[in-house]
């Protein structure tokens, strides 16, 4: 039986709308002679990760635990602080494929909603990177208390989406992400990059 035809798009941030210069990380562990990846390995450990993306502790708490981490291996917590503090001011770049492609989307009447497992610092960064009016909803899983991929999380987004999930199709660079859509009944595809963009584009059939 074929599926219904989507009439929501819910798109990831990280990896698919919004893109990390690697460069940039790798600069700042240089500078303050850090092993490389040693940031992204810290910040992104699931114990200090998990409790910012559902709300229970702020953006700004997780990065003094990443200084805490950090400290040993400096040998100073005011330049731990420092290298955290200069990693951070960097807040990625739009792919700009994308943002065109979610313009075309909702230009056609088709709501797109945002769906990213992110911090509190999510509407600061939106605002930062020009993005406040270009969707229909934000869902973040720091506000709504569960992170992709369970189904509670896609069921809140179909909330917001004000549409069933069958009719939703999800876009996410993480297979897990993926997986946890489609046991919720929504759509879901891998995202590999901007050439992904025809097959939504036919997905959504506008």
């Amino acid at each position: 039986m074929s599926r219904e035809r989507a009439t929501a798009l819910l798109v990831d941030f990280d990896g698919v709308l919004r893109r990390w210069d690697p460069a940039v990380a790798a600069g700042v562990e240089r500078e303050y002679g850090l092993t490389e990846g040693v940031l992204g390995e810290i910040a992104m450990s699931w114990g200090l990760l998990q409790p910012v993306l559902t709300g229970k502790v702020s953006h700004g708490q997780w990065m003094d635990s990443v200084v805490d981490a950090l400290t040993p291996s400096v040998g100073d917590p005011a330049r731990a602080r420092a290298a955290v503090d200069e990693w951070q001011r960097y807040r990625g770049e739009i792919d700009l494929d994308v943002l065109a492609f979610i313009r075309e989307v909702r230009a056609a009447g088709i709501r797109v909603g945002l769906g990213t497992n992110a911090t509190d610092v999510l509407d600061a960064d939106l605002v930062a990177l020009g993005l406040t009016d270009e969707l229909d909803v934000v869902v973040n899983s720091s506000v709504i208390g569960v992170n992709k991929p369970a189904k509670e999380y896609f069921e809140a987004a179909c909330a917001a989406l004000e549409t069933p999930p069958a009719r939703v199709l999800f876009t996410d660079d993480e297979a897990r992400a993926v997986a946890g859509a489609r046991v919720a009944g929504l759509s879901a595809h891998r995202w590999t990059g901007p050439a992904d963009l025809r097959y939504l584009r036919a997905a959504l059939a506008f």
